[in-house]
C-alpha cells in the first residue's frame, strides 16, 4: 500500500451505510421474513447478496444517466424490487413501501460506534458524516440510531450525484473550508477510497468485509480491520498514523 506522512489531516470523513451502520445484520433478517410471507424459500442473508449488490448498481446508472441524486432509500427500493423479481418473489407495491420502514431502523457496528466515540471524546478531529443518504435521513440516523455528535453531516444531494463521483468529495472539501489533504475519507468500500483518494483526501480502508483493494494507483494510507484499529491508529502519534 501507498504510506504518506498524514499529519496534515484534521478532519475525518465517514461513509455511514455499510462502513458506521451494519446494514446486512440489520436488514437481512427482516428480508427473510418478507420473502417467507411472499412464499419464497431464498434467505435473508442471500438475498442481501443481490440486493446489496443492484443497490449499488442503481446509483451507478443514476450517475452514467446522469439522472441526478434520486435519494438513497430509492435506490434500495427499486433494487428491492429489481432482486424480487430476480428471484421470481410475487409482491405488491404496497408491501414493498411498508418493509422499506425497515431503513428507519438501522443498527451500527459495535465497533464502530466504540471507535467513533472514542475519536470525538480526543478533540484531535473534525468528525463528518459524507454519504449517499439524504441529508434529514442522515441527520436522524446521526442522532437516533448512531448517537455520536458529529460536527457536520454531509449529504451526496449537495452535489447531486452518488459516490465516487469527484463532484461528491470536491463540493464536501468546499462546504467543510478544508483542502483536499486535511481530510482523511474513512470508508469500509474500496470504491469510496479510490473516489475519494483520486480527489486528493487521505483515506483509510476500514476492511470489515476482508475484500481486497481496487487495481488502481489510488490507494488507502493505511488498512485496519475495525474501527478499534482506526482509532488506535489515528490517536497515535501524528507521525506513526
Amino acid at each position: 500500500m501507498a504510506i504518506a506522512p498524514i499529519a496534515q489531516v484534521n478532519t475525518l470523513a465517514f461513509d455511514i451505510f455499510g462502513t458506521v451502520l451494519d446494514l446486512g445484520g440489520s436488514l437481512s433478517e427482516p428480508a427473510g421474513r418478507f420473502l417467507a410471507e411472499h412464499g419464497s424459500a431464498v434467505s435473508g442473508a442471500r438475498f442481501w447478496e443481490d440486493w446489496r449488490g443492484r443497490q449499488r448498481i442503481e446509483q451507478y446508472q443514476d450517475n452514467l444517466f446522469m439522472l441526478g441524486h434520486s435519494g438513497y432509500r430509492e435506490t434500495c427500493r427499486r433494487a428491492f424490487i429489481y432482486c424480487l423479481r430476480q428471484h421470481d418473489v410475487p409482491f405488491e407495491y404496497a408491501d414493498v413501501a411498508r418493509f422499506m420502514d425497515v431503513y428507519d431502523h438501522l443498527r451500527p457496528y459495535a465497533d464502530a460506534a466504540a471507535g467513533l466515540q472514542r475519536l470525538a471524546g480526543s478533540g484531535r478531529y473534525r468528525l463528518v458524516a459524507l454519504s449517499n443518504g439524504e441529508q434529514s435521513y442522515l441527520e436522524k440516523l446521526a442522532r437516533d440510531n448512531i448517537g455520536v455528535p458529529f460536527d457536520d453531516v454531509i449529504s451526496v444531494e449537495n452535489a447531486g450525484v452518488f459516490k465516487p463521483h469527484p463532484a461528491v468529495y470536491r463540493t464536501a472539501a468546499r462546504i467543510l473550508g478544508r483542502e483536499p489533504a486535511e481530510i482523511m475519507m474513512v470508508a469500509a468500500h474500496s470504491f469510496d477510497i479510490t473516489g475519494a483518494r483520486a480527489c486528493g483526501f487521505r483515506a483509510a480502508y476500514v476492511n470489515r468485509y476482508d475484500l481486497p483493494n481496487e487495481e488502481s494507483p489510488y490507494l488507502p494510507d493505511f488498512e485496519v480491520a475495525d474501527f478499534h484499529q482506526l482509532a488506535d491508529r489515528l490517536l497515535a502519534a501524528p507521525d506513526a498514523a
